[in-house]
């Protein structure tokens, strides 16, 4: 059989084309699940599988026998966002979120400005939708972003360990283009 689509190729010529950028990383493995890269310390996801039932689906959004973390749930809220908006930079001395979109598709960044942290420095980018529902667990410390990138709107919610205090908000606030992160959210046209 001389089918020259079967015969190995020769690479060297692929080595020398006219086009520049980066190669993709490996987003995911051949079983479907997420290959995950370097992370920030104590940030914590995981994977939710929606359950078909006759009227549609459930979606359970957190039990404490996953073991993402031990801490109690105080207050849960939802943030309905618009197609291409932008919430960021926020961040908290003591609060835990626990972040799930529970309707369109957002990306959340991470960026680790803790002093004493393994991955201080570090920004991951994690992308959370109806499609593959996860739950994001953010720790104190944690400088974190979320961008709308669905042409709906998207439902985030989150299922804090400490309750926003309307007295004394443990709430940081930065710019979305602050140049104490190195990432730029990409506003949509």
């Amino acid at each position: 059989m001389n089918d020259p689509s079967l015969a190995p190729r020769d690479t060297a010529d692929v080595d020398e084309w006219l086009f520049s950028g980066c190669k993709d990383s490996q987003t995911t493995y051949a079983d479907w699940s997420l290959a995950r890269g370097v992370q920030i310390h104590g940030v914590q996801s995981k994977q939710i599988t929606n359950v078909l039932t006759d009227d549609g689906s459930l979606t359970e959004i957190y039990r404490k026998d996953w073991q993402l973390d031990d801490l109690p749930v105080e207050q849960i809220f939802q943030k309905i966002m618009s197609p291409g908006s932008v919430s960021a930079w926020h961040a908290h001395r003591r609060a835990t979120d626990r972040l799930f979109c529970g309707y369109g598709r957002v990306k959340v960044v991470l960026y680790d400005a803790r002093k004493h942290s393994p991955t201080q420095g570090l920004l991951t980018v994690h992308r959370l939708a109806l499609e593959r529902p996860t739950l994001l667990v953010v720790p104190p410390g944690i400088w974190h972003g979320v961008q709308t990138v669905s042409d709906s709107p998207a439902i985030v919610i989150n299922a804090v360990d400490i309750a926003y205090s309307y007295e004394d908000p443990d709430h940081w606030r930065l710019p979305p283009d602050s140049p104490e992160i190195p990432y730029q959210f990409k506003r949509r046209a």
